[in-house]
């Protein structure tokens, strides 16, 4: 159900390599299971960019584009969304993680991304049976480089509504040695206490915001 959904979205044509998987959870809190699907077209946007030229261009950008896609599957509705496009790196597949954010009774989404030599991560929430992104921060940035930042991820008590704060704080970046691969190095990073800033959740606003 899932290939044949993406493959008509995403006009794939038949013989192309793509990479697709899912991760499945209860992710609006009705006990059916759903799934967050992932697709990775690598070898289209390497064909892609043979075709315009542009080979030495986007082998400098990473191959950054339209190149990373995710679905949502409705286990109550047996119902797979429309695609949501993220722009990144096409060397990287998505990474998906799940937390207890806005319930306990059902998971929110986390998806990481590769951008150049960073990493990102989108917060999502399923409302009336789609995805909708709350939140976006930056996981590491430097690799192969003098200047590092990184970052990790906290949870707290709701100061302003039932869902919880995020908490931002440094990290320490470790990498001892230049690698080839930035796309795939996950590089080691050491938790601090040093908190950069407390994030709360606004219904109204269906968004995260800080007071500093």
């Amino acid at each position: 159900m899932a290939k044949l959904h993406v493959e008509k979205e995403l006009a794939i044509k038949p013989g192309e390599v793509y990479s697709l998987k899912l991760y499945q959870k209860d992710l609006d809190g009705d006990d059916k299971t759903d799934a967050i699907i992932t697709v990775n077209r690598k070898a289209f946007a390497f064909e892609k960019a043979i075709k315009e030229n542009t080979v030495k261009k986007s082998e400098q950008l990473g191959f950054v584009g339209n190149n990373n896609f995710m679905f949502y599957y409705d286990g109550g509705l047996n119902k797979i969304s429309p695609a949501f496009t993220v722009p990144s790196s096409a060397y990287s597949e998505l990474e998906v993680s799940f937390e207890h954010i806005h319930s306990e009774a059902y998971y929110d989404v986390m998806v990481d991304y590769r951008v150049m030599d960073a990493c990102f991560r989108d917060f999502y929430t399923v409302v009336n049976h789609t995805p909708k992104m709350v939140f976006q921060w930056k996981v590491f940035s430097g690799i192969n480089k003098t200047e590092k930042e990184a970052f990790t991820f906290d949870f707290a008590e709701g100061s302003y509504s039932p869902a919880k704060d995020i908490l931002v704080k440094r990290a320490i970046f470790e990498q001892t040695e230049l690698v080839e691969n930035s796309y795939s190095f996950k590089p080691s990073l050491t938790y601090t206490n040093e908190l950069v800033h407390r994030f709360f959740f606004n219904p109204s606003a269906m968004k995260y915001f800080t007071k500093n």
